[in-house]
């Protein structure tokens, strides 16, 4: 099937409405990630509705693993033994205006979250370019949006509370806990269970985005930093199949003068005429508003719309953050794979992320640019270029993104994060059995 066709067959999924997750988890015989593409290894899911039950829970089992909105595109969630769904864990808890903070359930997803703070004239200073995941599985993967100056999700946290292994429950803060607490914000759900977060806030704003098509590659090889800066967050879409960026996304806070109109001309690229979405061939409907119109915050920092399927549905994910600096480098390095990568791709997106303290983000202390790819469910040909993308990406001591598909080895990953046998420590202070340990976390911790 040519990739034409696959994007109009596509386009068909794209029109329905997002399922609720009891819909889609009835029709499979086990549960299933969002995509389709992991089925959990367990049929024993328990949905507890406190901290309680979830002390109960981790009490009980020797084994058992947390699990979100099952957004990740790897087994990091995964279980042969217990899943522990932080599903109906999902209430907003409290609101301080007066420290900007808010605390929520780990459950939560952004996109209920956003619009009760927003009500109460406040906001969050990124979201992710979909609304549909938990606050807690976000943190503890690095999930995270766009900005040169913008953090990830996880670097809104102030606080959070969790049940380790033996059933206490634990509190954390930045303030009391320093490296304990950037030990366990990004902790890959192997130090406990995310039961509520406390996230900073700020007052609401209103941004607008415009879109434009087809910038020419050179363009940002000699002025990357400019066109990635031009906005408050900015995502580049590419296919790798020409010479040119396919389209550019930049939102904007309205209250940023120098950004308040269209360009005539964005650096070779044209604006677009009409709403778009990151895959061109497909319709716009699910994605958030563009053409300058203005809008609150969080119907503009994603790009689809809580109430859809987002992005292609059916797909596989993978990301590479690179130094900032060694982008451009990074980007023409994937380039000449362009007629290996075209036929297997939906899209890729370019982003930028500020650098951070969490000891297992994949930003730790580096200024990050990521290279997403969003590709066809076709997994035997994604696992053959997944190694040769990483060895394009292997100068610039590339990291994968926590939740999506890699193939990178422990010894090259323990080599790129200056933390890894602290985190590995800090993992054995809170769950010195192993309890929250899955194959995921003994091959890409432990292994070496």
């Amino acid at each position: 099937m040519d990739k034409r066709t696959f994007i109009k067959l596509s386009s068909t999924l794209m029109a329905a409405p997002l399922l609720s997750p009891l819909a889609t988890w009835a029709q499979n015989d086990r549960l299933q990630n969002w995509a389709g593409n992991i089925t959990y290894s367990t049929d024993n899911v328990f949905y507890p509705t406190s901290v309680q039950e979830i002390q109960q829970l981790v009490k009980a089992h020797n084994k058992i693993k947390a699990l979100g909105t099952r957004h990740c595109f790897n087994t990091i969630a995964d279980s042969k033994d217990n899943l522990l769904s932080l599903r109906d864990l999902n209430k907003f808890v409290t609101l301080d205006a007066d420290a900007k903070t808010v605390t929520v359930e780990g459950g939560m997803k952004y996109g209920e979250l956003a619009p009760i703070l927003d009500a109460k004239g406040f906001a969050l200073h990124n979201l992710a370019s979909l609304p549909h995941i938990s606050v807690a599985g976000a943190i503890t993967t690095a999930t995270h949006g766009s900005g040169v100056k913008n953090g990830n999700l996880s670097t809104a946290v102030t606080a959070l509370e969790m049940v380790t292994a033996s059933g206490d429950v634990v509190q954390l803060s930045k303030d009391k806990d320093g490296e304990k607490f950037y030990a366990a914000v990004v902790g890959l759900g192997a130090i406990g269970v995310i039961t509520k977060v406390t996230l900073v806030i700020q007052p609401a704003y209103i941004m607008r985005q415009y879109v434009y098509e087809n910038m020419p590659l050179p363009q940002l090889k000699e002025h990357f930093d400019e066109i990635v800066s031009a906005g408050y967050s900015v995502s580049l879409f590419h296919d790798w199949e020409t010479e040119n960026i396919n389209e550019v996304w930049i939102k904007s806070r309205v209250d940023d003068a120098s950004n308040s109109t269209s360009k005539p001309d964005f650096f070779g690229a044209t604006p677009a005429t009409k709403n778009m979405h990151p895959i061109a061939a497909l319709s716009a409907e699910n994605c958030t508003e563009q053409m300058g119109v203005p809008g609150p915050w969080y119907e503009r920092l994603p790009h689809f719309k809580m109430g859809f399927t987002p992005s292609s549905g059916k797909e596989l994910q993978a990301e590479y953050f690179v130094p900032h600096q060694h982008a451009v480098e990074a980007i023409l390095a994937i380039q000449k794979m362009g007629k290996a990568i075209g036929p297997h791709l939906f899209i890729t997106e370019i982003r930028t992320i500020a650098a951070d303290n969490l000891w297992m983000s994949p930003c730790y202390k580096q200024d990050s640019a990521t290279i997403h790819f969003t590709w066809k469910q076709e997994i035997d040909a994604v696992n053959k270029l997944l190694p040769l993308i990483e060895k394009e990406l292997s100068p610039f001591n590339a990291k994968p993104h926590w939740g999506k598909l890699f193939t990178m080895s422990p010894a090259v990953l323990d080599s790129r994060y200056e933390k890894y046998a602290d985190f590995k420590k800090m993992i054995k202070e809170y769950d010195p059995t192993g309890k929250f340990r899955n194959r995921f976390i003994d091959r890409n911790i432990y292994s070496c």
